[in-house]
């Protein structure tokens, strides 16, 4: 079957099968940001928005996304770098396997919320995995960014 929506800005029409899942879907047609590490939507490595708002793509059936604006880490490099400046500068950078996730997850909490509370962050990365580091130089750098984009 075929769909179309926009992928960063882009009008697409994709070929997929009923049961595709967003995720394979968007790496096959060289969406390569996407990343798959749970298959449950757990990690968070899969994260993308879907008209401005996060989703994790490994449990997005594709054909749910027919007539909708998708957003990969591909469509935001810009705001990307920006926020990846934040992380390096806190030391909060490590390997990056679950950074596309992370930053688009970060950049959907910038439209999403607005002057969030700690508790609020941690709450909205809840299943953002990092198995490099401890949180809290993220943490320092997301208030960091969040703070100068005002």
């Amino acid at each position: 079957m075929i769909i179309k929506c926009t992928i960063n800005g882009k009008k697409s029409e994709l070929n997929i099968n009923p049961d595709d899942f967003l995720a394979d879907t968007l790496r096959e047609n060289g969406y390569v940001s996407v990343k798959k590490g749970c298959d449950t939507g757990s990690c968070g490595l899969c994260t993308i928005m879907i008209n401005d708002k996060a989703e994790l793509s490994c449990n997005f059936l594709s054909a749910r996304a027919d007539g909708q604006n998708i957003t990969t880490l591909e469509g935001v490099q810009k705001e990307a770098k920006e926020f990846g400046d934040f992380l390096a500068e806190e030391g909060a950078d490590q390997c990056g396997f679950c950074a596309p996730g992370f930053i688009m997850m970060v950049l959907a909490m910038k439209i999403e919320l607005k002057n969030p509370t700690e508790e609020e962050v941690i709450d909205y990365l809840n299943g953002n995995l990092c198995r490099c580091t401890g949180y809290k130089g993220q943490l320092r750098a997301i208030h960091r960014y969040l703070n100068s984009v005002k």
